[in-house]
């Protein structure tokens, strides 16, 4: 790709984020407006019917603080993602669904594991790590802002509150570092100069020929100084242009 056309601005970066957000909240005013609770297809570690939870735990949310919490994360990192992720932010948000909630079901405590928080911790640790790995200013960029933001997040992927998952966190936070290993093609690259390639020869760049070995500046090359002496030596050839006599038959007599 390049350098030019490796960030763009799309719907997707609105409105995939918009979605989500309105869905987990939508979910949620279903709950309080009849009277249901959805915590019993979050994720129970460990339990066959528990595993329904990959799927449905992250749109399902304990309380109004609870989701008002995750919605502005969720949001912002959604749609940075699709920004500068775009050709694999799908993969980004579904596999780190998938692949977090069966972390999460694995290591689990005995208890129903709801809430975006764990995607939102894939996110995260994704959009850090491929950041500093793919070495491109803009998302080493977009690490540090997200590093500035959500650093604090770290600590609660230690057991130091109660009645938060932390192994929902810590599931989010190992698998955004695996795809940040694993997910390297499509990913903007920094720009190199010529003279960073590996098939770079100083001798043949037109620029470099300008300096002597010291550095000093050559205003005028020897290949060109060479060509304006032969040009001044060369003889001078002139052609002068002689009109055909006209030439009349007459007849003898």
């Amino acid at each position: 790709m390049k350098t030019k056309e490796e960030f763009q601005f799309s719907n997707a970066v609105v409105l995939v984020p918009i979605f989500f957000v309105l869905l987990i909240w939508t979910i949620f005013w279903i709950e309080i407006r009849f009277g249901l609770d959805f915590t019993k297809f979050g994720i129970y570690p460990q339990t066959l019917k528990g595993l329904r939870g990959v799927l449905f735990s992250p749109f399902i949310h304990s309380g109004l603080s609870h989701l008002y919490h995750n919605t502005i994360p969720l949001f912002v990192l959604t749609a940075a993602i699709f920004y500068f992720y775009k050709p694999i932010a799908w993969k980004i948000l579904i596999y780190g669904i998938l692949l977090s909630g069966l972390i999460t079901w694995s290591i689990g405590r005995p208890s129903y594991h709801i809430g975006a928080s764990g995607l939102i911790y894939v996110l995260v640790s994704f959009t850090f790590f491929k950041g500093i790995l793919a070495k491109h200013y803009r998302l080493i960029a977009l690490s540090l802002l997200v590093v500035f933001l959500y650093g604090s997040m770290i600590w609660y992927v230690l057991p130091i509150k109660e009645g938060v998952s932390w192994e929902g966190h810590t599931a989010g936070l190992v698998t955004g570092m695996l795809f940040a290993l694993i997910f390297k093609k499509e990913i903007a690259r920094p720009k190199k100069y010529v003279w960073e390639e590996e098939d770079f020869k100083e001798d043949e760049d037109p620029f470099l020929k300008h300096f002597d070995d010291n550095g000093n500046f050559i205003e005028h090359l020897e290949t060109e100084t060479e060509l304006e002496i032969e040009k001044e030596a060369s003889p001078t050839i002139h052609y002068t242009f002689i009109p055909k006599e006209k030439h009349v038959d007459s007849d003898e007599t």
